[in-house]
């Protein structure tokens, strides 16, 4: 039994990861051991929810997984914590397109048995706060609504009018937040900013956040309601469950790569890979200037090489390492900030060279649910494997496509997407392995 909470919102942009955060931190500052989890494919907003409760972010994506391993996936992360603070994903009833609730913040709060926060922005609001809290709670009679905060609150006459409005909604006040520039976190093309690239600035980012909530919010009936969240019945998900012995000959390196240029992750791919039997490590691209020492396979996920483009470009020696290990066969997986470094070049500045592409900065956002078939072998999926992944970049790579692509996408429209060229697997399209356990296991299996 863990204590838990979903905090979610009308809409994108009311607060929702401040709000997160910050209970999280402040929660922790209290002793507790919290569990932090993100609903949807976001890899940005976990890592200021690591940072918060020095607990790996973990995702609940309904649609990536599917339904049945969200709750396991959410034991999983929980196993031995005191209580789980899940932030939701855009408007608590938002999901995948043309999908109904699946994905939403509202179908993983009701597959997990979870109360549900509502924050609001009420900066341009006053009794209509009333009838939108209303119409949330009384949406879907399955979806708990517990309690609200109400946030970018201007000024105490502002509280009370606020606070008369929902006096008769039945929907109890369990903070009030005044607008706080200290605790914003900065943005740009895809999101906020991630905490790899911040370091110091986010640390006292999240330590304002706590302090914000701590100052408005009840946290004590905030835990009074994850407590009252009823026993969840679900077998914790593992990573054994897929996995291999290890090889006779010891574990293979799989390396991985992170750093600010790829902060993008998922804490399962890591577990699965190992489970696999291999040797995780990880390596930075920015700073390093050769693979770690017996590497027999690589992992390149999401990020922002095209922020770093003269400093990944710049650091020849590690390129040329990649480019050798991909030419010699070796089970390469990369997924969209990977699949740039791979290119050859990169708004102008020479990359890897694996890849005959090349990448640049666009204004269009590619951004969506993907349903995925493998067109042929590669080292993460037997042709005909399905898949479901994600894409988000304001990126264009040309051709956007090889020889061999890496996968046939059913939608939004048909088209092939993405590189197979001997053991490297390169594509915009991010997955997630929890999903598809085999992937890791045939990644190790080919690191022969």
């Amino acid at each position: 039994m863990v204590a838990r909470l979903v905090i979610a919102a009308p809409s994108s942009g009311a607060g929702k990861t401040t709000v997160a955060t910050g209970l999280m931190a402040a929660f922790a500052g209290r002793g507790l051991a919290v569990s932090p989890h993100k609903v949807g494919p976001d890899y940005i907003d976990p890592g200021y929810h690591a940072l918060a409760t020095g607990r790996p972010g973990r995702n609940l994506d309904a649609y990536m997984c599917g339904t049945d391993l969200v709750a396991p996936l959410f034991a999983h992360g929980a196993r031995g914590c005191d209580l789980a603070v899940v932030e939701g994903v855009m408007g608590l009833y938002d999901g995948a397109a043309d999908q109904g609730e699946l994905a939403s913040t509202a179908q993983v709060a009701k597959l997990l048995k979870a109360p549900v926060v509502l924050v609001v922005d009420a900066s341009s609001q006053s009794r209509s706060v009333a009838a939108l809290v209303h119409g949330f709670a009384s949406w879907d009679p399955e979806v708990r609504i517990g309690g609200v905060i109400l946030n970018k609150v201007a000024s105490d006459r502002h509280e009370h009018l606020l606070r008369e409005a929902l006096g008769e909604s039945g929907v109890p006040v369990l903070g009030v937040l005044r607008r706080a520039p200290a605790v914003a976190t900065p943005s740009r093309h895809l999101g906020l900013v991630p905490v790899a690239e911040r370091q110091g600035q986010a640390v006292e980012a999240v330590a304002a956040q706590a302090e914000q909530v701590r100052a408005g919010c009840d946290l004590d009936a905030l835990l009074a309601l994850a407590r009252s969240a009823p026993e969840l019945h679900a077998e914790p998900w593992t990573p054994d469950a897929a996995g291999r012995e290890p090889a006779a000959g010891g574990r293979p390196v799989v390396a991985v790569a992170g750093g600010a240029a790829f902060t993008f992750s998922y804490a399962e791919h890591t577990e699965l890979l190992r489970a696999a039997g291999a040797e995780v490590v990880t390596f930075d691209p920015l700073r390093d200037e050769a693979l770690p020492e017996g590497t027999r396979g690589l992992v390149i996920g999401g990020g922002f090489p095209e922020v770093y483009g003269a400093e990944l470009s710049a650091n020849e020696p590690l390129r040329k390492a990649v480019a050798e290990l991909a030419a010699s066969g070796a089970p390469v997986a990369a997924e969209c900030a990977g699949l740039l470094y791979l290119a050859r070049s990169l708004d102008g500045h020479p990359m890897c060279g694996v890849l005959d592409a090349d990448a640049r900065m666009s204004e269009r956002l590619t951004l969506g649910y993907r349903d995925a078939v493998a067109v042929g072998d590669s080292v993460l999926a037997a042709a005909g494997t399905r898949m479901r992944g994600h894409e988000f970049h304001r990126t264009v790579i040309e051709p956007g496509a090889g020889a061999r692509p890496a996968w046939g996408l059913h939608q939004p429209e048909r088209r092939v997407e993405g590189f197979v060229l001997g053991g490297v697997h390169a594509s915009y399209v991010h997955t997630h392995w929890a999903g598809a356990p085999g992937a890791a296991v045939r990644l190790v299996e080919h690191c022969g």
